[in-house]
């Protein structure tokens, strides 16, 4: 049977998890600009603005994950091409910088949480996110953010592995190429998450 979204999202346990969505990851200059083009296509940043200003409105809790590389790579991985790929960009995800920033148009509320990560694909092992949810008494998240190929994709397993329920706007997420995106968001992550749209999120808060 169909998991009713209103019930599924109810404000008292429900919490918006930003994955990546800052300056140098989705917006410009990126160190991933193939990733922020097919952000920019789905308008990616606008989506998760609206979701956002609307959690906010009605007392759900914004928890925007983002990552950062020391300069001196203290504590980084680099044990994967992906990493090598990334400190090899002229936009450095330095701490303290504006690509590690949340986009003006989301922005970060006095009441919203920020989770810098300086290592891992994901936010679930690589910050205080899983125990904060639980303090807080969530059961499922809203996740946005990128990418679908790997960060997404790990978001989502180490929820549903944690027993989160999962709700996935496609519209707020984005992966390279666009059509691999879609093929997952088909094909994997329909089978763990609940995929939605950023419309259909708003109007059960509404």
């Amino acid at each position: 049977m169909p998991l009713d979204l209103s019930e599924l999202c109810a404000p008292e346990r429900t919490a918006l998890v930003l994955q990546e969505v800052q300056n140098g990851v989705v917006g410009t200059p990126s160190a991933l600009p193939e990733l922020a083009a097919s952000a920019a296509a789905v308008d990616l940043i606008g989506n998760c603005a609206r979701l956002a200003a609307r959690a906010r409105a009605v007392g759900i809790p914004v928890y925007h994950c983002t990552a950062a590389t020391r300069s001196d790579l203290t504590g980084a991985n680099r044990n994967a091409r992906l990493f090598h790929g990334v400190l090899k960009s002229p936009v450095q995800l330095l701490p303290g910088t504006d690509a590690v920033q949340v986009p003006d148009a989301i922005g970060v509320d006095q009441r919203d949480v920020v989770l810098e990560r300086y290592h891992g694909v994901g936010p679930m092992t690589g910050t205080q996110l899983d125990s904060m949810l639980r303090n807080g008494g969530i059961t499922t998240i809203v996740g946005v953010g990128v990418s679908l190929n790997i960060g997404m994709f790990n978001f989502c397993v180490d929820a549903v592995n944690r027993g989160y329920q999962f709700v996935m706007p496609r519209d707020a997420v984005a992966g390279v190429p666009r059509e691999y995106g879609e093929a997952v968001l088909t094909n994997s992550l329909s089978l763990l998450a609940t995929l939605t749209t950023t419309d259909r999120v708003l109007d059960t808060w509404a």
